[in-house]
């Protein structure tokens, strides 16, 4: 870990599935900024892990099938809080998010109790279906929470250790970080956003957006 931060422990959940081309390299990156990486296989079947299992630092949690993100990020989740770790960051084995702005959620947690990355301010590259999605989302959930959510789908984040003391999770698919943000607010715990750009490669996206939009609307009702 860098210099940045020292008095507080920080850690990353890391989901993935089949992310064997950059699963290393994200890991290894992030490990530049925080003290431990929890990596959870969503039942791959590309051997992802085999890139990372010689990498100290890292907690290999191995799903026997495909749950979803929802559930790999909660049994993530579960484990590192048997630790003391102040701060828990959450980032996808895509490269999607570069660990190179952990610092700058390291820095915005200082204010808050959870921090969201913002992709909006940055739409270029965003496809237009995602762009009115995560609009949509967005606005329905700042009338929700009564505070102003301006990316609800960014799945990079950091949170304080309170937060998931408190919340869990209990939907499976994307949409549990949707489910996070309701049940931080309404616990009383303050949300920001932090910018970040909008990075779309070649890696075809995992998101089914029916079953998102489902699983959106359910969580609404719980």
């Amino acid at each position: 870990m860098s210099n940045l931060n020292q008095t507080n422990k920080v850690c990353a959940v890391l989901p993935f599935y089949n992310e064997k081309d950059f699963i290393r390299d994200v890991v290894l990156n992030t490990l530049r900024f925080v003290d431990k990486v929890f990596a959870v296989d969503d039942g791959s079947n590309d051997a992802s892990q085999t890139f990372i299992n010689d990498i100290e630092s890292v907690e290999i949690i191995s799903l026997s099938s495909k749950c979803g993100k929802g559930f790999a990020l909660q049994k993530g989740f579960d484990e590192c809080l048997k630790y003391d770790y102040d701060f828990i960051l959450t980032l996808d084995g895509d490269n999607q998010h570069k660990p190179e702005l952990i610092p700058e959620f390291l820095e915005k947690i200082k204010y808050f109790d959870v921090v969201i990355g913002n992709r909006l301010s940055d739409t270029n590259t965003m496809p237009l279906q995602r762009i009115l999605s995560n609009k949509i989302t967005s606005f329905v959930l700042s009338k929700i929470t009564g505070q102003k959510i301006v990316d609800s789908q960014c799945g990079y984040r950091i949170y304080k250790k309170e937060v998931l003391q408190k919340v869990k999770t209990t939907s499976n698919g994307y949409e549990a970080e949707s489910e996070i943000i309701i049940k931080s607010a309404r616990a009383g715990f303050n949300i920001g956003f932090v910018n970040i750009p909008t990075i779309y490669g070649n890696e075809k996206s995992k998101m089914n957006p029916v079953k998102a939009i489902i699983g959106f609307i359910r969580i609404l009702f719980k």
